[in-house]
């Protein structure tokens, strides 16, 4: 990766986070797991999948399917940033006008699959993947999953599948920032050591720095990472990455700020002054 695109990509993705920024007010977002898998949405469009504004509906298209479905701002906005749609469409976020809102809807360009209740979209992927092996295509299925979904079991089933049936076209992302809803997830419920448990249902494992375009670049040229075997890509990010005032919250995963924290966060989002915040959070638990 050259200087130039190293720098391109860079701005890209703090383009997509400003629009995160600016999508957490009026009735809010999950900011935080949106802030964290930004760079890796950025570059799987940018670099790596054979899908554009001009093929989305290609047949022989790669498919990325966003099972951590609450974080839809990072694939609008980077879907807004590569001509997927108009960027002042972001604009409707929330309205009835539109649909735009909380998870991933059909109507915007380019979102291959409903998603909102997590689990689900592996066993989608698994069964777009084998029928790509029927057709005898040579495209990919790209799932990305939220590392508090693998509380599901749905994925551990889906998992034995795909490593039965070798899908080798089949990569799964997995946004590793350590937390489910506003707890940790190894207080919550211990995932460690992922690998291992992915090794055991017959995948090939890859980790990675989730915010490195360098780590992403040597990683997704190797795909798939073994032969006969669906590949998983762990990579490790920090929830709210680029916000120090969220970073690492466990309180800030959804939030609704005012419209004057949003412009203190898009000053801090450019290494300007901290924001000072004082909106409400939100617990479930």
């Amino acid at each position: 990766m050259t200087d130039i695109e190293h720098h391109k990509l860079e701005s890209t993705a703090l383009r997509v986070r400003e629009h995160i920024v600016r999508m957490s007010t009026n009735g809010g977002c999950f900011i935080g797991a949106s802030l964290s898998c930004a760079d890796l949405i950025v570059y799987l469009y940018s670099c790596v999948l054979n899908v554009a504004p001009e093929n989305v509906n290609d047949p022989d298209r790669d498919y990325f399917l966003l099972s951590k479905g609450h974080d839809v701002p990072a694939l609008y906005g980077s879907f807004a940033e590569l001509g997927f749609f108009d960027p002042a469409r972001l604009g409707n976020h929330l309205h009835p006008r539109d649909v735009i809102y909380w998870h991933p809807n059909r109507g915007v360009p380019g979102v291959e699959f409903h998603s909102g209740s997590l689990g689900h979209l592996l066993s989608v992927g698994i069964g777009v993947a084998l029928d790509i092996r029927m057709r005898k295509g040579s495209n990919r299925v790209f799932v990305m999953l939220g590392d508090g979904e693998l509380n599901e079991g749905s994925i551990w089933e889906a998992a034995l599948v795909a490593g039965a049936r070798q899908l080798d076209n089949l990569v799964v992302v997995i946004d590793r920032n350590a937390f489910q809803a506003n707890l940790r997830t190894e207080d919550l419920l211990p995932l460690e050591p992922i690998e291992n448990k992915f090794e055991a249902f017959g995948w090939s494992v890859k980790r990675i720095n989730g915010h490195s375009f360098a780590d992403m670049e040597e990683a997704f040229s190797e795909l798939p990472f073994e032969a006969k075997r669906p590949s998983v890509l762990i990579a490790d990010t920090v929830r709210g990455k680029g916000l120090p005032s969220i970073e690492q919250r466990a309180d800030r995963w959804f939030v609704n700020f005012s419209s004057d924290e949003v412009d203190m966060l898009l000053d801090e989002l450019h290494g300007l002054q901290g924001a000072e915040l004082s909106s409400d959070v939100l617990h479930v638990r």
